[in-house]
Formats: structure tokens, sequence, C-alpha cells
């Protein structure tokens, strides 16, 4: 692949992902080769013998000299947990009180070990540990400052939890592909379409399994409205609607918060918590969540809950591999009541309020057999008609059985790392939705209707709009 992800004005990166993946062989984990004091310096090609296959011939070694008297029944696999040679090496960046939530969903995996944490903030650092270890029984949870360390250095972790804030979930991802991982992130997974388009490029090269943490593809209701529309149930569809979060708004503040003393590196590293984002003074309020609202942290309301709406949207109208062509521009702060328009038609709304559902993350779909929506909270769907929901087990269950995706985002990821198949939210999912939430907030930030081509990955005669597709990142946390 010879582009450069983030050439935006010359092409596009190809969205190969399924190529090859598909063989029962596994691909094994890169050895990386660490660079002393710096990001790894390569990532060299699989080497003859695996850890699992090292792990097993060590055992039958083991059995040819004396095999001890007593083996535990978890290093066999037995008692419900995983054998060694089976098991996913688990490490995590940035978790904190959304991070530490995905975190006891993963340890709950028998299949999973949780291994080291890195974080900017030693108080977060010691959290995580604290409930690692009381999880294992153990002290065994290692914990790093330095996200080059961690990564150069741990060529024993298999995938990485990346919990940080917004403008650190591209970065992050990339930076650890490229150092042989695997990755579930949060998200909104990445904070420009130049930064999505990367994700996919490094994803594609290093051929990594990737999930974004839009949890609700794997969610059975979710689920079930999807097939409502995929099995033609709802007749032609023509609209689809999808929430976006009821605070903030599309234009962030582009100010920056008052300086305050800056803390010893080891208890903030202020640097390391900037990361790729403009060098701005230390306050306190940052790191305790206050950067959402601020152009240099976040994305927008918009982003906040699109990231997940738009990617079910997407998924649902067979367009997880392309991004709406028009937007048209609301006047009002947030967005709320912007028409998007995919090629073929098909118009995706942008709702602030629930008139259209109730709960968080709502989408609805509506076609000229009848509708469905469904948001947080629900027990079912709510359809026009009863008779929607009759086959409501079965059309879950054919869903998992064609496509073997688990109802459990975390389950769905590590089936894949075993497997190398994609997940449901792939880096394309992520990349083709997340670049809606931009073009969005970009139609809303001209205040000006937009055209957008998909292909080519560029607004159509708009030299204003292409600028934001991408920011400056400060060195040394550049793709």
């Amino acid at each position: 692949m010879s582009q450069h992800p983030l050439s935006l004005g010359r092409g596009t990166v190809p969205f190969s992902l399924q190529e090859n993946w598909d063989s029962p062989q596994v691909i094994r984990r890169p050895r990386v080769t660490a660079k002393r004091g710096g990001l790894p310096a390569r990532v060299a090609g699989p080497s003859s013998v695996t850890r699992r296959q090292f792990l097993k011939r060590a055992a039958v070694a083991g059995g040819l000299v004396g095999a001890p008297y007593l083996v535990p029944a978890s290093a066999l696999g037995r008692a419900g947990a995983a054998a060694p040679s089976e098991r996913i090496v688990l490490g995590g960046i940035g978790i904190g009180g959304r991070g530490s939530g995905d975190l006891r969903w993963m340890m709950a995996e028998s299949d999973v070990q949780f291994v080291a944490v890195c974080d900017a903030k030693k108080a977060q650092r010691e959290n995580v540990k604290k409930i690692v270890d009381e999880h294992y029984g153990n002290t065994d949870c290692a914990t790093y400052r330095d996200i080059r360390e961690f990564l150069a250095t741990r060529d024993d972790i298999d995938a990485v939890l990346i919990a940080t804030g917004d403008r650190w979930h591209a970065l992050a991802s990339i930076l650890a592909m490229r150092a042989g991982k695997d990755i579930y992130t949060e998200k909104p997974s990445c904070m420009t379409i130049a930064q999505g388009q990367a994700v996919v490029e490094t994803a594609n090269r290093y051929r990594r399994i990737y999930q974004t943490g839009t949890q609700r593809l794997s969610e059975a209701n979710f689920t079930f409205a999807n097939e409502l529309l995929r099995t033609g149930r709802l007749g032609e569809v023509h609209t689809v609607r999808a929430h976006i979060a009821p605070w903030d708004a599309a234009e962030m503040r582009h100010d920056w918060l008052p300086a305050e003393p800056e803390p010893p590196q080891e208890e903030v590293d202020w640097d390391q918590w900037l990361g790729p984002c403009p060098w701005r003074p230390y306050n306190s309020a940052y790191v305790r969540g206050g950067w959402r609202g601020h152009y240099d942290f976040h994305t927008s309301c918009i982003g906040e809950w699109g990231a997940h709406t738009f990617a079910q949207c997407h998924v649902a109208i067979g367009a997880a591999d392309t991004s709406p062509v028009e937007y048209q521009y609301v006047d009002n702060p947030t967005g709320d009541g912007m028409v998007t328009r995919f090629a073929n038609g098909m118009k995706m709304i942008l709702h602030r309020g629930d008139t259209w559902w109730h709960g968080s993350c709502g989408v609805r779909y509506e076609g000229t057999e009848g509708w469905v929506a469904v948001a947080d909270g629900y027990s079912r769907p709510e359809v026009s008609s009863p008779a929607l929901l009759e086959d409501f087990e079965r059309v879950v269950r054919e869903y998992v059985d064609r496509t073997g995706a688990a109802q459990s985002h975390v389950r769905n990821l590590f089936d894949c790392i075993k497997s190398r198949r994609l997940t449901v939210a792939n880096p394309v999912v992520m990349h083709r939705s997340m670049t809606t939430v931009h073009a969005a907030n970009i139609c809303m930030w001209l205040k000006r209707d937009m055209k957008y081509d998909p292909v080519k990955e560029e607004f159509v005669n708009d030299a204003e709009a292409n600028r934001l597709r991408s920011r400056a990142m400060r060195e040394p946390w550049i793709i």
C-alpha cells in the first residue's frame, strides 16, 4: 500500500480488511523489536515458533524429564479456566470510569488474563492495579506511565483496552497495532477523518484485529432492529433517525483554562496526557473530565452519541463502507434536525431529544411497511405493529448463526482475536461512521450545506472544509 494514510487529496485508503482474513489458519502475533527509549523500532514477521507452540513443546519436554506430581487445574484449562496456551493476554491504556467497566467485563471472560496498565495519572494506574490484583488474588498487575515503554517492553501482551479521552483513541490504537497488539478502543475512536483513515491503513498493514466500543452493535434489541430492516420486514426503508447527545454543542470552545502549577510528572505526566493535542497550560479540571466541550480534546455533542448511533444506522442500512454524500446545515447550536443523505437517497436525520424513542443512544428505522425504534433501557424494541416482535428470539438466533457474532461486544472481540476474522465494529465501520460525525461537525462549524464524495473522501469543491479533515499533531505524538 503505497499511499500515506494522511495524503487525503491523493485518493482513498483501500477498504480490503477482509482480504485473506477468512482463512482458518490463525495469523500469528508479530514479534516486536524495541528501540531503547522510544517507540517500537519495527515489527518483525512471525517467528517460526509461536508462543502457544512453545508452551506446548515445553510441556512435552517437561513430561519427558519428569512432570510435577500435582498440576493446578487452571494450568490445564480445567475448572472453567482456559489453558495458558489459549489465554489472551491483555493490557490497558488510560483506564478510568468507563474503562473500569470495560475492564471488569473483559476479566469476567475465562480465557483473558489482564497483566498491565499504562496511564499518565498515578492515581488511575494504582486504582486499576487494585481492581486487577483483587480480581486475581495476587499483586502481579504491572503499571507504566509512559506509553512508549509500555509498548516497547511488553511483547507478551496480545491485545490492549484503550479507554483514554477522545484525543488519544486513534493514536494509541495505531501505536499499539504497530507494536503487534490487537485493539479494543472506546469511542469516539478518532478526532478527524484523516485519523480514521490511518487506523484503517494500520489495521490492514499489520493485520490487527480491532473493535471500537460501539457495543450496541452486539446487543439483542439493536441487532433485532437491524435485522428487521435487512430482511425487508419494514418494506422500503427511506429514513433512519440517530440520537446525538443532549448536552454541549456542535460548536466547541477554542480558548483554554487558566494555568495552574503543574504536578510532578509521576503524579500526572501532563505532556503524555495532552498527547497529540496542542500544548495547553495544565489545569486540574482537564484531568478530572473537564476536557469535554473543548475543540482540542472533544468531538462535540454529535460525536458523543453519534459515534454509537451513526455506526448502528450505517450497519443497518448496508452502508458500513461509505458515508452520506449530503449534509444540510441547521441554524441551531447542536445539529438537532440535520438531514444527511446517502448516495441511494436514504436519509439519516440527527435528533437531540427523545421524540422518536425514550432513553439514550436511540435509533429509529422507517419504511413503507412499518417502523422500529430502540434505545438503552428497552426490554424489547418499539414497533409499528406487534406482529413484528413475534419472532424476536428466532431473528436474533439466526443472526448469530449466520454471522458467528456473539451478542457480547467483548466476546466478539476475543473470538475474532482467535479466528482472525473481522469484528462487528471493525476499522471500516468505525472510520466511515466517524467520517459522518466529522462531516456533520464541519457542516455546523462552517454554517453551510456540504457535499461529500465518500470514494475520494473529500468535500466537493470546498477547500475550506477539506482543510478540516485533519489536524496538526504535536511532536513526538504523531502518526
